[in-house]
């Protein structure tokens, strides 16, 4: 049985949240290529670099799946699992250790080098790169909510009502989010 899809309602901020990662991750990307190279091009090490350059940017390239519609449904080209429903539990649980992850990797990244000979030019390359970690957890808080809310967004769940297109709104349901007083 196939789920509602809630594309309709990603709000602006958090599709513009989930593409800032991917730019978040692109200096330190483009650092860590360039220092694969600097002492001459090396059969072990410039390999290594770019292959970890490129598996950083895929995953921060993640992130998109928490706005897109294949961050609900698997893609059909996926084996075993194309077509089928994204468990919420498991990418929010993957998202949110990663989020922890590239967090504290970022301030290692960011903080760790200072005393390298190019540390002032990498801890400005990593500065980016602390974004990623924050921007994930807001973009997986809000595709938690809006995956167990019924498709509300998290501004429509906080208010306690949902526009209905005519101007008026209904009240939200949402024991959690509403305040109801007795007469």
């Amino acid at each position: 049985m196939s789920r509602k899809s809630t594309m309709e309602d990603v709000p602006r901020w958090a599709d513009l949240a989930a593409r800032l990662v991917p730019l978040t991750v692109l200096p330190t990307v483009l650092w860590q290529s360039a220092m694969g190279f600097t002492d001459g091009p090396s059969w072990m090490l410039t390999p290594y670099v770019l292959v970890l350059s490129l598996v950083v940017e895929l995953l921060a390239f993640l992130t998109l799946g928490l706005v897109r519609p294949w961050g609900e449904v698997f893609p059909r080209w996926i084996p075993f699992a194309g077509g089928r429903n994204v468990p919420t539990l498991f990418a929010v649980s993957v998202a949110s250790l990663g989020a922890v992850a590239v967090t504290f990797a970022g301030a290692v990244g960011a903080l760790g080098w200072a005393d390298a000979p190019q540390g002032i030019t990498m801890t400005l390359c990593y500065l980016p790169f602390l974004a990623w970690g924050p921007l994930l957890a807001i973009v997986t808080v809000h595709y938690l909510l809006r995956r167990t809310r019924g498709g509300h967004s998290i501004s429509e769940s906080l208010a306690g009502s949902k526009p209905t297109g005519n101007g008026s709104s209904v009240e939200n349901d949402s024991p959690a989010f509403t305040f109801r007083t007795m007469r």
